[in-house]
């Protein structure tokens, strides 16, 4: 019905038709009233995701279209759904960023919000991710920061009393609480809807056998599977099903706990930690080497169901798809098994009874037409995340106005905004997507990836070829990559090949160009499809074209297209050529060589497109756009990785919307599917684009833009900031110079010296004799810190000589190209952050956080208390004179941060000495923290002082008593990397971060804690493992308060056991402590009901049989809290102190709601 009505709207004279003048003078004018753009409200409100509706449509259902005929034939015709009757709804957000759940559901959220206000609808939402951009005010009428738990999400719905809640929108942790409520009837009895797909559905997606026998019912394929809940069943099943096998967890993300086994023996210790983590596993037929593929699928009430988008896996099936390079559309499948596939996946979901978004994932045998169903999520997903980016198509958005009781034909289409969301994207491009590793940064970490993820972050790459897209995406991975090369040479190249680690691409590269294997010998080695790998054979031929003219004059126009079209950056070729960038540049220019921006359309340029969504490529011969808005740019934070992640992409939503709310035109420049400021409507033009100076120099001059902000991405921006300048880019705010010298250590010491600014004692050394020479004279310990890193890559605390050298190395080839700075290392000193603004130098605003734990925990890691808990009033009025003398001397215009320490004096009664440990003229991770605890937003003030427009008086903010807390709190992902420490050190090692507020420390921390993904209360009266540092003053004060509070205490070490019985009314038990038997030390913590580890370590594990690492490991294998920090385990048993008596370790009891469990608004008394 519906594609009969728009092809009748498409090319119809109305006149024609209608057989009278007088129609067609009418049908003109309605024409002409498609005011499909919404009117620009006085605050920089982002445009409607897809279209407006006039008012006269509303509640009816009615057929998105600009023909009057066409809504009227359709308003007799459509099926009649029922709308929900909401007023107010809670959306469950996912929490902190881990591995497996990370960004993607911050830019879903997001829509979704988007869609209920749009609605009317009031929007609750109970996210403890303060970093993220949903959980601002613009977007939810009431946000609660508070732990996303049955418990919790119950005490919110007690209290706001929604009408309806959205359970799809908050990835596997939404999901799971959604049926939990449900089967604690907790839903029922407070009369809350649950809106889109109902819960027996998510149910059926998620129980295997359920899944299973809901596929058989309709003829199609499901991996053979068989659930189990012990060790001895999964035996049985595989042996039925025969080895090899792939075990999964159920209810469980990202893959968590599945993996292959292809004997009894490995399928033994798999199945013993996969049971810790969740209650069924299942055992299914491994179909290693198959293609993987996905599909997006959207569908309504009325059984409207459309197939967004379809992606293919460039790895084969073996490789969990969020650690895969996917391709979209998909590249190797010939029309009839696309269509088989499709017309599978429309069943399925309609037979399931998906009402919004989900996606379905395949498995295809390459060399005949079998097939089977992996699986289905029936929510957003990474991957949906990822095929709106692609398409353009708003899923997130689409499946919350489905949710709302809209069927697909009256939603606009998001681009056209004139034909209808009942459509099926075309594209006329093709994307990449290479996941995000850093498990370089763990010692010990299993470098293979299999069925369970261990990427941390993905990028996106468009381009009109798959040798463009690729080459782009490889640059965005790491800036120090430059497009297709061996950056490793395998020792057992056939095992890199064959096996695939985090770098198979790389190894695939030296199988080429160094190994001249054959594309054969590759798909043999590797499955990879051979259609990938002879688009990469055409990368390698051009490199040995390249090569072969020798020199930049030799390069003739045809070759530099060519090099171009395949994606080759000016670096790169530079590299070939032996020559140098800007030389290329310029070569490249003189031939007339430059890119074309395109726009993303979704409908392969059949309809004029509206979107300002675009990408540049040198596969066209136009442009899409006119550039005449000269608009100011914003460098967003690129891929999501370790030390630099979602606060970042706040940073830049915030700034881009406060430039439009000064009036002025947005650019923004990212490249990351998976946030929201590369959603097209929070910008006026976004360039899904590298970050690279390349790119970065060709937008800036196509668009002549006003000028470029560099300060609130993160490191990315801030590392080609100076050579923008000196390129004659008009950088916004503070001087690049600056910027550099506050990176140089050199320069940065200098200018402290000058305006008297204390630091620790510090020697620039490119020698070991150097290193060891400035270690004696200031006494050990000392730090080990490379200049220019982020998130403390390659630092290293240094306690003795011996292991000096072995740092040294580690820093750096230590040499003067890279000389390495050392730091005298200040133990038991206290760290604080300070966050401030300033305009021209003037400080203009500045927030004190202190941390919980002692410096020589990275900031990146660290818990930070906002208000500080034990700083004076003169000691806060020093650290603000500290902060007006920084910016005054690097002569700051915009946002910048500084970690402080603090050292008692040695003399009694004297103050405490201030030592500026570093400083970073940019926004930092801490920024959306401290904006949304003390009610002021920084960033709006520091893109006002960075364009110099608006620029507010100073105020200082801090100066305010507060009566409450709140705590900021690290998300560690070491459940997915396999053998890593889960130690704290001066490099950075979490994923994410969350939040909460609490009446004092205890109820925020206990709050915060508990927000953490995965984070189990012990029970009252359960056993602790207690280990480590017996010379650590907190060792003795933990132990007798958990035995005041009724825990029972373990250790395995006799110099613990002796320590913790000497202490008076305190008794510990050593236990038979297995370190190299996984099953049975599970049966000696289950045995003696051990619940939680506090282990005190001083150093890192020596190996995998030191007895404290193996305690800290296998807690969380087994999926147990862990505490590694004497400080923080500390406030850990106050807070259990203060929170028993309240209740805190009873499940959810109806009508009791904790006093941690009020909205942001309630506890800083305003909406801001």
């Amino acid at each position: 019905m519906t594609a009969g009505l728009l092809r009748l709207q498409q090319g119809w004279a109305p006149s024609r038709i209608l057989g009278s003048a007088r129609f067609a003078r009418q049908f003109h004018i309605s024409h002409a009233r498609r005011a499909f753009a919404p009117t620009r409200p006085a605050r920089a409100v982002a445009n409607a995701a897809v279209g407006s509706y006039s008012q006269q449509d509303v509640g009816e259902h009615v057929l998105n279209s600009p023909s009057e005929l066409a809504r009227k034939i359709s308003a007799k015709v459509l099926p009649k759904i029922p709308r929900p009757d909401v007023k107010k709804v809670l959306i469950v957000g996912s929490g902190g960023l881990s591995i497996g759940q990370a960004g993607e559901f911050d830019y879903s959220g997001s829509q979704a919000l988007k869609a209920l206000r749009e609605e009317g609808v009031d929007a609750v939402l109970i996210n403890p991710n303060i970093a993220t951009w949903q959980t601002s005010h613009q977007l939810a009428s009431e946000v609660y920061f508070l732990p996303i738990t049955p418990d919790y999400v119950a005490y919110v719905l007690e209290k706001e009393r929604p009408d309806g809640i959205l359970l799809t929108f908050g990835g596997q942790s939404a999901l799971n609480v959604g049926v939990e409520l449900d089967r604690m009837g907790v839903l029922d009895r407070l009369g809350v809807r649950v809106l889109g797909t109902p819960i027996r559905t998510l149910e059926v997606s998620e129980d295997r056998d359920l899944f299973v026998q809901a596929l058989k019912e309709i003829d199609i394929p499901v991996a053979q599977s068989t659930a189990v809940s012990s060790v001895n069943d999964a035996l049985s099943a595989a042996e039925k099903i025969g080895y090899p096998v792939i075990l999964r967890s159920a209810f469980t993300l990202g893959g968590l706990g599945s993996g292959f086994a292809n004997n009894p023996d490995e399928l033994r210790d798999l199945s013993a930690k996969s049971l810790s983590l969740s209650p069924q596993v299942l055992i299914e037929r491994s179909m290693k080497g198959w293609k993987e593929l996905e599909y997006e699928v959207v569908r309504d009430a009325a059984d409207n169901t459309i197939i967004c988008c379809n992606m293919e896996n460039f790895d084969p099936l073996g490789t969990h798809t969020g650690d895969s390079i996917v391709v979209a559309p998909s590249q190797t499948l010939p029309d009839d098994e696309y269509h088989m596939l499709r017309s599978a996946a429309l069943k399925v979901i309609r037979h399931l009874g998906v009402v919004g978004e989900c996606n379905i994932q395949y498995a295809l045998n390459p060399t005949s037409r079998e097939y089977c169903v992996i699986e289905v999520n029936a929510r957003l997903s990474r991957s949906s995340a990822l095929a709106s980016k692609a398409t353009g198509y708003p899923l997130a958005y689409t499946a919350a106005k489905i949710a709302l009781g809209h069927t697909l034909p009256e939603l606009p289409n998001a681009v056209t905004k004139t034909t209808t969301a009942c459509f099926e994207p075309s594209l006329d491009y093709i994307v990449t997507k290479i996941p995000k590793w850093d498990l370089a940064k763990f010692t010990a970490v299993n470098r293979e990836v299999g069925s369970a993820m261990k990427s941390v972050g993905e990028v996106m790459a468009i381009g009109r070829t798959f040798e463009e897209s690729l080459q782009k995406a490889i640059r965005q991975v790491d800036p120090r990559w430059k497009g297709f090369e061996a950056y490793i040479q395998p020792e057992d190249l056939d095992h890199a090949l064959s096996k695939p680690t985090d770098m198979r691409l790389f190894a695939i590269a030296y199988a080429m160009f160094n190994k001249k294997y054959t594309v054969d010998k590759l798909h043999d080695l590797t499955k990879i499809d051979k259609w990938f790998l002879y688009k990469i054979e055409n990368i390698v031929n051009t490199v040995y074209a390249l090569k072969a003219a020798g020199s930049v004059q030799a390069i003739d126009q045809e070759l530099m297209k060519h090099a171009k079209r395949m994606g080759f950056s000016d670096l790169h070729i530079a590299d070939l050529v032996s020559s140098d960038e800007l030389t290329v540049r310029a070569h490249r220019k003189s031939l007339g060589v430059t890119p074309f921006v395109k726009r993303i359309d979704t409908l392969a340029a059949e309809y004029p497109a509206h979107t300002n969504y675009l990408y540049t490529t040198y596969n066209a011969s136009e442009h899409d756009v006119t550039f005449d808005e000269h608009g100011t740019m914003v460098l967003g934070s690129g891929v999501y990785r370790i030390g630099s992640s979602v606060e970042f992409d706040w940073c830049a939503v915030t700034c881009a919307r406060k430039l439009r709310e000064m009036g002025k035109r947005t650019i923004m420049v990212n490249y990351n599917p998976e946030t929201v400021s590369t959603d097209f409507d929070e910008a006026d033009r976004l360039y899904f684009e590298e970050l690279g100076f390349e790119r970065v120099m060709d937008i800036y001059e196509l668009e002549q833009a006003h000028g470029v902000i560099v300060s609130v991405g993160g490191q990315l921006p801030q590392n080609i900031a100076l050579r923008l300048k000196h390129t004659g880019v008009n950088v916004l705010g503070t001087d690049p110079e600056k910027i550099d010298s506050a990176e140089d250590r050199h320069k940065f010491s200098s200018i402290l010296d000058s305006v008297g600014v204390d630091q620790p004692e510090w020697a620039e050394v490119s020698s070991v004799d150097a290193a060891k020479e400035f270690a004696q004279r200031v006494g050990y310990p000392v730090l080990i810190r490379p200049s220019y890193v982020l998130s403390g890559a390659a630092m290293n605390v240094v306690y003795e000589e011996h292991a000096l050298e072995y740092n040294l190395s580690a820093a750096a080839s230590v040499s003067p190209l890279h000389p390495v700075v050392i730091t005298k290392f200040i133990d038991n000193a206290q760290e604080i952050d300070v966050d401030a603004v300033a305009y021209q130098g003037r400080l203009l605003l500045h927030a004190v956080s202190e941390h919980v734990e002692n410096a020589g925990v990275h900031s990146g890691d660290a818990t930070l208390v906002l208000p500080p808990f034990s700083l004076t009033d003169d000691e806060m009025v020093r650290l603000k004179q500290i902060a007006e003398k920084v910016a005054a001397a690097f002569e700051i215009s915009g946002p910048y941060n500084m970690q402080v320490i603090r050292k008692p004096s040695e003399q009694p009664g004297a103050p405490a000495e201030f030592k500026v440990i570093e400083c970073n003229l940019r926004a930092s991770r801490s920024f959306p923290f401290v904006s949304k605890v003390l009610g002021r937003n920084f960033i709006d003030t520091a893109t006002a002082a960075i364009v110099g427009q608006d620029v507010p008086e100073p105020v200082d903010i801090m100066a305010e008593k507060r009566n409450y807390t709140a705590v900021k709190v690290s998300q560690f992902s070491w459940t997915r990397l396999a053998g890593a420490d889960p130690f704290l050190g001066v490099e950075m090692a979490s994923t994410g971060e969350v939040a909460s507020f609490g009446k004092d420390i205890q109820e925020a921390y206990w709050a915060a804690l508990l927000s953490t993904t995965g984070f189990k209360k012990p029970r009252p009266n359960t056993g602790v493992l207690i280990g480590g540092d017996i010379t650590k003053p907190e060792m003795a004060t933990i132990a007798k308060q958990l035995i005041d509070l009724g825990f029972k205490l373990y250790c395995s070490s006799p110099v613990v056991e002796e320590f913790l019985n000497n202490l008076p009314y305190v008794s510990a038990k050593r236990i038979f402590f297995p370190k190299q038997d996984k099953r049975l030390l599970r049966e000696v913590f289950d045995e003696y009901d051990i619940e939680c580890v506090i282990n005190l370590a001083k150093a890192r594990g020596k190996d995998a049989t030191d007895e404290d690492y193996v305690a800290r490991r296998n807690a969380v294998d087994f999926g147990l809290p862990l505490l590694n920090n004497a400080r923080c385990a500390q406030l850990f048993v106050e807070s259990l102190a203060e929170k028993i008596p309240e209740g805190g370790l009873r499940p959810y009891t109806e009508g009791r709601i904790p006093s941690e469990v009020k909205s942001w608004g309630e506890w800083i008394g305003f909406r801001p």
